[in-house]
């Protein structure tokens, strides 16, 4: 079909119709011109494809977020688990498994991967994500993408950009210096871009310096299309637009879900009003006819994919992705010999993956009891704490004692459980519950074998860490992740995975500690660039477990580093070679990583920088050479003044390591800069603390702060208002009667579409807390007409003291819903 052709074909209204869904999961379609509508859904480690049955026993799939359960599909393990492998080739091979179960399920967009960084370790989403770092986050979600879209579905990179917490995500102003923002928290969404073309990329709810995401001409034309040539479809997440003309003209094409006409409507009235030229509304319905197109003809009727297949490969991903953090006196691996204690719910009710929209239903479960039965392995078990409450059982502690007396090895399975995190809220703090806590320190007073087998999807403190021998982080190991943990344990498979993340001592180390989520307004990023490791590193700050870090039953030596030149001009590329030998008796892979070092700068740096990353399998005594590519991005720094990448001329170090802490090998450089003239931005004086970071809990005054930002910094407090409006926050109305009314049935509808057990159910915590920390505007487009426009302006009405008026408007609104239902 000739898009062109089909353009000039449709009546403005049309085109309009376009620029939204038709509901919760599908692009519209228009039957009189041929076009069909297309489905999209949740991901990113699994297909979250929503259904129910009608009262006709239909399977129905227009079904809101959370609201009923989804189609059995593979869980593979989270981004966090996959982004521990370091295995480009493993996360296409899991694309393509996705790709394949789109295709069986007629879903032709895929919605991931999450390539945000992870600023905190308090963030809800961090399971979501790759890592604290924008090299491994590009490189990993490219490989993602790669291989889903070969399979000829579609993926949307998500949140396009800087939304780095759950707390008030829809409405918070991410205050980012530009620097920080283009070498930080959109060098991920870059390299994803020009390396794999996504089909679509997602713009995130929050506001960036001041403008929405979704309208933010930046972001999506300037940055996006302009500067890395995007040539896809801009999508909103569910219900991020805010000025829906605005965000056309910036560059945001598909609003999602379904407005329930409101914004055709406003876009059809612009153009009439030539507030918004057509040949603008013309480009984006191309876009969006485009991937309609695409997505439709690469459709296989009646195709299948190979589910025992898939689970093997969430499998082999899991146990790819596991990180060995302690083996003291070489505990691990086990053997079927010894007499084994098995402690913890979790090795019964495993926690696997995160909570959300993410949320998949498996097509099948393991879990660690059955997996030893089945293999006739000898343990006892006790389960040593409830999952469901925090609070320590005695009783349940006493029988995890008794089933640990005399045993070899006791094996605790402990971590996060699943009211920690989630989509929709953050975490306060970076313990787990006292129940487990309590239970591996009372039982490494009576056994030393102590093995813990940690699951969550973000660091933890670990006050135990000293009590015991061996400690191996499954972090969410998706549905085949018990098989995977048992071949690690007793050393079937050796473990190859290393940190994404750096794992801090406490909480109050991380650098954002006095800067995340403090405010409803604005979230000021104050550390820039210092993220993870680069903030550790350059504040010589002891952590738990470094930037990655990971152990192996085997070992690796390192030699003969070579550069390919002493002295290179940054329009050129460096080879760098180094040697890497097995020298244990078990083969293994491991993760080589080169790092790179500004010697002197003008302007502040970090210690070093991950610039490359290779993983290699070994067999005893096997070495291979490895080869890395650096070329004038690698050393450069995003300056300022012009607007663009630059290299300070100069002496760099290259280093090759087996984690940011452990350099086995360095070389020097000299880089020569191709604009040797240009205005470096010195900060010296004006903000002296990013050059020299201090003991104690990070901290930067306003002044400093503002000499990087470039400018004053926005309001930080809401500030007074008379009336609410469509972009009041829900949660706000609870300051009036008549809000706090609403809020109650709200609330009461919610609880029951949850099906929640109590009001610290993750489900219902989820709904909850996007309901409440959401603008009106949201609630309504995203009820799916169960709270319509004319609704909410009545509800207005009588909140902000309207009563005649509001109640005759919020009657005769309750009557047009029930006349068309």
């Amino acid at each position: 079909m000739d898009v062109n052709e089909i353009i000039r074909q449709m009546t403005l209204q049309e085109k309009a119709s376009l620029c939204s869904g038709e509901d919760f999961w599908h692009l519209k379609g228009i039957a009189r011109l041929g076009i069909p509508s297309i489905m999209v859904t949740d991901g990113p480690h699994g297909v979250r494809k929503q259904t129910c049955k009608t009262a006709a026993n239909k399977l129905e799939e227009n079904i809101p977020v959370g609201s009923n359960e989804s189609i059995p599909a593979t869980c593979f393990p989270t981004a966090v688990t996959l982004g521990s492998s370091w295995d480009r080739k493993l996360m296409k091979e899991i694309g393509i498994a996705l790709g394949e179960e789109c295709l069986q399920e007629e879903v032709s967009v895929i919605l991931g991967p999450g390539l945000n960084i992870k600023r905190a370790p308090q963030c809800g989403r961090n399971f979501e994500y790759i890592s604290e770092d924008p090299y491994v986050t590009g490189e990993m979600g490219a490989a993602l993408i790669q291989g889903v879209q070969s399979k000829g579905v579609g993926t949307s990179v998500k949140h396009f950009a800087v939304n780095n917490q759950e707390k008030y995500r829809m409405v918070i102003d991410s205050v980012v210096d530009e620097r920080a923002l283009r070498e930080i928290y959109l060098a991920g969404f870059e390299t994803a871009v020009r390396e794999a073309s996504p089909w679509t990329v997602m713009s995130a709810y929050n506001k960036v310096n001041g403008t929405y995401c979704s309208e933010n001409k930046k972001l999506l034309k300037e940055i996006l299309r302009d500067d890395w040539g995007f040539e896809g479809l801009v999508i909103s997440d569910w219900g991020a637009t805010d000025d829906r003309v605005q965000g056309l003209k910036a560059g945001l094409d598909l609003e999602m879900p379904a407005s329930q006409g409101i914004n055709d409507k406003k876009i059809v009235e612009a153009v009439e009003n030539n507030q918004l030229e057509e040949a603008v509304l013309d480009r984006t319905v191309e876009r969006i006819l485009k991937l309609i197109l695409q997505g439709d003809s690469n459709k296989k009727a009646g195709f299948t994919y190979d589910v025992d297949a898939h689970h093997a490969l969430a499998g082999k991903a899991s146990s790819a992705s596991m990180v060995l953090l302690k083996n003291n006196e070489n505990i691990l691996p086990l053997n079927s010999r010894m007499k084994i204690a098995v402690i913890g719910e979790f090795a019964r009710r495993p926690r696997y993956q995160g909570a959300g929209s993410s949320l998949i239903n498996p097509t099948r479960l393991d879990n660690i009891f059955d997996e030893l039965t089945s293999r006739k392995i000898d343990f006892s078990y006790a389960r040593g704490y409830d999952v469901n409450v925090d609070r320590p059982n005695q009783r349940l502690i006493e029988e995890a004692c008794k089933a640990s007396e005399g045993a070899d090895v006791v094996l605790v399975f402990a971590g996060l459980t699943e009211r920690y995190e989630s989509e929709g809220y953050d975490r306060m703090h970076m313990a787990m519950p006292e129940a487990h806590n309590r239970l591996i320190k009372v039982l490494g007073e009576i056994n030393r074998n102590l093995v813990v087998v940690l699951s969550g999807g973000s660091p933890v403190e670990m006050p135990w860490i000293n009590d015991v021998k061996g400690l191996l982080n499954t972090y969410l190991g998706g549905q085949a992740g018990a098989a995977a943990v048992i071949d690690i344990l007793f050393g079937i498979v050796n473990p190859s995975g290393k940190l994404a993340e750096t794992y801090p001592l406490k909480l109050e180390d991380s650098p954002a500690y006095r800067y995340f989520a403090k405010g409803k307004v604005t979230a000021e990023y104050r550390e820039s660039i210092y993220v993870g490791y680069r903030f550790y590193e350059k504040a010589n700050r002891e952590v738990l477990f470094p930037f990655g870090y990971g152990l192996s039953y085997t070992a690796f030596e390192y030699s003969d580093l070579k550069l390919s030149k002493a002295m290179m001009k940054d329009t050129e590329v460096l080879k760098v070679c180094v040697r890497i030998k097995n020298i244990g008796e078990m083969a293994g892979a491991e993760i080589a990583q080169l790092y790179v070092r500004d010697l002197e700068s003008t302007i502040f740096r970090p210690v070093k920088e991950l610039k490359g990353f290779q993983k290699v399998f070994l067999e005893p005594g096997e070495e291979k050479n490895l080869e890395f590519l650096l070329d004038g991005r690698s050393f450069a720094y995003y300056n300022v003044n012009i607007n663009g990448w630059h290299v300070e001329e100069g002496e760099f170090l290259v280093m090759m390591g087996a984690s940011s802490r452990d350099i086995r090998l360095e070389a020097k450089i000299f880089v020569r800069s191709s604009q040797p003239s240009v205005d470096v931005p010195n900060y010296k004086e004006t903000a002296p603390s990013y050059y020299h970071l201090t003991s104690g809990v990070f901290s930067i005054d306003d002044h400093e702060f503002e000499a990087v930002y470039g400018r004053g910094l926005p309001p930080s407090k809401q500030s007074p208002t008379e009336n609410f409006t469509m972009n009041s926050l829900v949660e706000d109305m609870g300051s009036k009667f008549i809000g706090r009314l609403f809020l109650k049935i709200a609330k009461g509808r919610i609880k029951k579409l949850s099906a929640a057990r109590d009001d610290n159910d993750p489900a219902f915590r989820f709904l909850w807390s996007t309901v409440m920390e959401s603008p009106l505007r949201t609630v309504v487009v995203v009820s799916d007409g169960t709270i319509s426009l004319p609704m909410t302006d009545a509800i207005l009405k009588l909140i902000n003291g309207k009563y005649l008026r509001g109640g005759y408007a919020l009657a005769r609104a309750i009557a047009f819903t029930k006349c068309f239902k």
